[in-house]
């Protein structure tokens, strides 16, 4: 399956690949805060967050197939595809920590969880704004540095929150070990898309230094 057609011109087709991506991403931390905020017919919520997950997959194949079949990319073949990478690693990783709560049972999400899913939210929202602005030449390229800033302290802080959960976890005597193990791997998966933002957005800024 191909989201744009091989006669589309190949800077289109790259960034409007990556569009695709940023913006099914957004979509996929949209659908984790409406789960932790109305958290009701979970295993139909969760499914749709698998499907999303897997519309990034398709997203990155093509990204992949498109690559290897370009003599001339319009960025360094490398950066497009690390940045594919990066997005689609924080849909897995929503995808995955939306799955545990059915796998786990869990009746209710924390606070904590929802506070990390608005933050992922926002930083992804950040990330599509960024790549919004990829095919831009010099300032204009350069306002992507702004958004880079902005995820790295919405992953700043989503460590802060994180690590404040975790340690009120371990502070409760009325919780069981199973228990903890099953809230702190919701919270190093919720972690980990809001670090893989931060990753994607390292990226970013690599290809603005080199383009700009």
């Amino acid at each position: 399956m191909h989201f744009f057609p091989t006669l589309v011109p190949k800077e289109d087709r790259f960034f409007g690949l990556l569009k695709s991506s940023a913006s099914n991403l957004y979509d996929t931390s949209k659908a984790m805060v409406d789960l932790m905020e109305q958290y009701r017919d979970v295993h139909k919520k969760v499914a749709e967050i698998k499907r999303l997950e897997e519309v990034g997959d398709l997203i990155i194949h093509d990204i992949m197939n498109n690559l290897h079949r370009t003599f001339v990319t319009p960025l360094d073949r490398e950066d497009i595809a690390a940045l594919g990478e990066r997005l689609d690693d924080v849909v897995d990783a929503i995808e995955e920590a939306a799955r545990h709560f059915v796998e786990y049972g869990i009746q209710s999400p924390t606070p904590a969880c929802l506070e990390l899913s608005k933050i992922i939210v926002t930083a992804a929202e950040t990330l599509q704004q960024a790549l919004g602005k990829l095919h831009y030449k010099g300032s204009k390229l350069k306002g992507i540095l702004t958004d880079v800033v902005e995820i790295n302290r919405l992953e700043n802080e989503a460590d802060h929150v994180n690590s404040a959960a975790i340690a009120q976890l371990f502070s409760n005597q009325n919780i069981s070990a199973i228990e903890v193990m099953k809230w702190r791997d919701i919270y190093d998966q919720l972690e980990q898309a809001a670090d893989r933002c931060e990753d994607a957005a390292n990226v970013l800024e690599g290809i603005v230094l080199k383009n700009a």
